[in-house]
This record gives structure tokens, sequence and C-alpha cells, in this order.
């Protein structure tokens, strides 16, 4: 190997260090540590989970083979209440990428100032790949693999990527079985027939949409009059288009998806769009639209920019080129911390990940109140419960932004740290 080969090899090495999802989960712990001056002990406890459990699920194809998929359970921080948090399904899954996102929703649910810790799951699998049947078999293999150190009083699921109401279906009605009786709380995504919350579909998005609301008033943009730009047109992604249009009057000129993205300057209809997808597989080749990239979206002049799809959309190299006024992280860790300190520079107001898209843990925190006293709300006390508490935690961010004369997710980490740290004080967990 030649000098420049292994310096090659090295400069990889740094950059996948960089973009490791819980490596930057522990530095952006780290950097709100020494800002609030958070005690050494605390401080060590919280960088890492709590419990990380790893399973081997065997299921019975349908060609009568059987085939052992590897799950995950990450039990990040409880000090606050039972863990909360997605299942993923998704061949790409790793424990550093389920480490990361439970370690964000503690941070999550704390922001947002609900009683529940974070947690996060997965499944190394091919959804796409599988029957009905498989998918099935799967995910009560993974209920039967955790159902000892999950339950309403210790660790909720819930849907993330590749995993459906169904497939929270499936895994209630087993651990239903398994227990004997029916444990509607077990789980959250449900469909509404078996204990799920109206509202849970859009709350994401919708949660978004009231922090963007705040964030606009105290910058004085008119929302009316602001064009938009979405990366990422899945389930957040689509109702984002919508909600932004029909709340606001919003205009939205471009989205994209996996396979690249369109443009268009008198602006798209969201369910349109969608109607496309759905029969073609992709934005691409929207009537009337320009074909873009994923990149080029990113770089657009918009006032608002939604990034809803992948980790690490916005590193150091590209954060420089971003026009936005606001950027509304709809999606997982779609920044690096790298990035956040040249947007900050550039005036570019950052409504951070763990506080913007909490609108869906929120709503499925209602979701787990309805089942435990067995009355379902209504949609309009859905929102309006939804609205109260994304609009409180905004203040509390903006308010602490202000007070340490940082930018937000450096603020939104403080507000979050401080509670679970509290609890973790007041518990005698840490002394």
């Amino acid at each position: 190997m030649t000098a420049s080969d292994a310096t090659t090899v090295q400069e990889k090495k740094q950059n996948e260090e960089e973009l490791n999802p819980f490596r930057i989960a522990q530095r952006q712990l780290d950097d709100a540590a020494k800002l609030m001056g958070l005690e050494p002990s605390v401080h060590e406890y919280l960088r890492e989970p709590q419990r990380l459990i790893t399973v081997r699920i065997p299921v019975r194809m349908d060609d009568g083979t059987t085939k052992t998929f590897t799950g995950f359970r990450c039990q990040y921080n409880d000090a606050r209440g039972p863990t909360k948090g997605g299942l993923r399904f998704h061949p790409e899954e790793t424990v550093d990428t389920v480490k990361a996102l439970a370690a964000w929703m503690t941070w999550k649910t704390s922001v947002v100032d609900i009683p529940l810790g974070g947690g996060k799951g997965g499944v190394i699998c091919n959804p796409k790949e599988m029957s009905q049947g498989e998918l099935e078999r799967l995910s009560r293999g993974w209920v039967r693999a955790v159902h000892q150190v999950v339950g309403p009083e210790k660790d909720v699921p819930a849907p993330d990527v590749y995993t459906t109401p169904q497939v929270m279906a499936w895994m209630m009605d087993e651990l239903s079985v398994i227990r004997g009786y029916n444990v509607p709380g077990f789980i959250t995504g449900k469909p509404v027939p078996l204990g799920g919350s109206k509202g849970r579909g859009d709350a994401t998005a919708r949660g978004g949409m009231f922090v963007l609301r705040e964030a606009a008033k105290t910058k004085g943009i008119d929302l009316a009059k602001a064009t938009v730009a979405i990366q990422g047109y899945g389930n957040a992604g689509y109702y984002a288009a919508k909600l932004v249009t029909e709340l606001f009057g919003s205009k939205v000129v471009a989205v994209s998806d996996s396979s690249g993205g369109i443009f268009k300057d008198s602006g798209l209809d969201a369910e349109a769009v969608s109607a496309f997808k759905s029969k073609n597989g992709t934005v691409v080749g929207f009537e009337g639209s320009k074909k873009i990239t994923n990149e080029e979206l990113l770089e657009l002049d918009v006032d608002v920019l939604i990034p809803a799809g992948i980790e690490n959309a916005i590193t150091g190299d590209n954060a420089g080129n971003l026009k936005c006024r606001i950027l509304l992280e709809l999606a997982n860790g779609p920044t690096t911390p790298d990035a956040d300190d040249i947007l900050y520079k550039n005036g570019v107001f950052v409504l951070p990940d763990f506080l913007a898209n909490a609108g869906g843990v929120t709503v499925s925190y209602f979701e787990q109140v309805q089942n435990a006293y067995n009355f379902y709300w209504e949609l309009d006390e859905i929102h309006r419960q939804l609205d109260k508490k994304m609009t409180e935690a905004f203040a509390a961010v903006h308010k602490t932004a202000a007070d340490h004369d940082t930018h937000m997710r450096m603020a939104a980490y403080v507000v979050a740290v401080r509670r679970v740290a509290e609890a973790v004080k007041l518990r005698g967990i840490v002394a």
C-alpha cells in the first residue's frame, strides 16, 4: 500500500466516524453538557444506553426453509418513564443507528415534556422481498424474543421505517396471546379499531407545522408568501407538503425521493404528486416539473427547507450552500454537527429534529393515555393538545437559545438533558 493509499483509507475511516449516528449523538450531548455545566458523573451515565438487547429470530419462510434474522431493542433511559420508540425493518439496520435513535428519542420525549424515556428497535431484513405471511411471522417472532422486557410499564414500540399499523397490530396481538389478556397499550401506531389514536397518521408533520408557525413568527416570515422545498416524500414529506399548503398557504416548489427530485416554480400539488408516485414509484417525471437531484433541492433559494428523508443529508461539505431561511428537520439526524456550526454562522434558523418531529411521539403518548383509561379523544382534541405541547416546547427551546446565545439544537439539548438529569439525580440513580 502506498502512502497516498494509506492516507485515503485513513480519510475514509475518519469520514465514516464523523457520520456514525451514535458518535454524532454523543458529540451533541457532550457539547450540551459542557455548555450547561452538567456533572461529570451524570454526563458519563447519559452517554451510553442503559440496556441494549440483541435477539435472533427464526422465521419459517414461504418456501419451507427457516431463515434467522437479527433484531435489536435499545432502551436508552427510563428515568422519566417507560422507554418509547419505533421499530425498523431495514436491510441496513445497525446497532449504532438504533442506539443513536434511542438517544434522540430520550431527548425528544423530554423536550416536549411527556413522562417517557427513549428507546428504539430494529430488525435486519428486507421487507420489500418478504410476503405478508413472512412479515407477520417475523413480527410475532420479534415479540416472542423480547416480551419479557417490553410492555406498557417498561417499553412501548411504535412504527418506523418499513413497519406499519398492521405490523403493530400483529405485535400487539402476539403479546396479548403471551400475557393471556389484551394489552393495547403495549404498542402505539395501531389501527384505530384496535385502540389506535386518531391523528397519528400526520402527527409528525403536523407537529412540525406548529413549530414552523412559531419559528416564522419570531423571524417575521409570512408563511402565506413562503416557498418550501421538501427532501423525502414518504409519510412525513407528503403530509408536510399537504399541511404547509392547507394551514399556511405556502407554496411547495420542490420535493424528492430516493430516485431524485422535481421542481416547479408555480408550485406542486401534494395530492397529485402523491398519486403520481403511487402509480410510478417515484416523483420524478411528474407532469410540468423539472427534474433535479436531491443535492440541488437542498441548495434551492427557498424560505423553508424540510429534510424529511435520510440521516446526514446536510454536512460540512454542503451546509454553506444552503439558502433557506428556516430549516425544519422532520427526518432523524439529517444535519451533522459540523453543518450545524456553518448554518448558525450563516443565519439559517434550524429547527432540530427532536423538537421539530416530536409530534409523532407526542400523539403516540396520547394513544398510550387513551389505551390506559379506555376512552378515546376526537380528532380536534388531539390537534389541540398537540398544538399546545409543540408550542410550549418551541417556547422553552427558543428562550434557552437566547439565554445561552446558542443555536436551537444546542438549546433543545440543554432543555432535554436538564430534565433527564434532574430525574436521574432525584431518583438517586447517580449521586
